[in-house]
């Protein structure tokens, strides 16, 4: 993700998808500025793109897409709660993006199952690799 465009693109589906339970936690919005940060945006620059609606850009490679699914897991999870509304957002989007349904309940459920909710990167690619065979 190189572009400014990419790289915003990416924060608001990060933001859309932090308010779809209806509103943003604490940590959600501490999470969502240490995304900010590395990706190199100033605060007052992150904080105008809660007041933007822009056309999402899609994300082209599959390691960029999974990426982005496991980020916004995170998102998910990171206050504590889990909404319903959450769980069928993160779903809808991760088949908007072209990734296997299977493989994205299955990380969802091992984040889930994990003590603080992460995982090792290494069996996060293995999950969707094995989809491929």
């Amino acid at each position: 993700m190189n572009t400014f465009e990419e790289k915003r693109s990416l924060l608001l589906e990060m933001i859309a998808f932090s308010t779809v339970d209806g509103h943003l936690h604490k940590r959600e919005y501490e999470f969502l500025v240490i995304v900010a940060k590395e990706l190199s945006f100033d605060l007052d620059v992150f904080n105008d793109f809660f007041h933007q609606e822009l056309p999402l850009l899609p994300i082209k490679s599959e390691f960029q897409r999974v990426q982005q699914f496991y980020r916004l897991a995170l998102l998910m999870y990171c206050d504590g709660v889990l909404h319903e509304k959450e769980a069928v957002a993160i779903q809808q989007i991760a088949l908007e993006m072209g990734l296997n349904p299977v493989a994205t309940k299955r990380i969802l459920k091992l984040m889930n199952e994990a003590p603080n909710t992460i995982i090792d990167a290494e069996i996060l690619l293995n999950v969707f690799q094995e989809q491929h065979n």
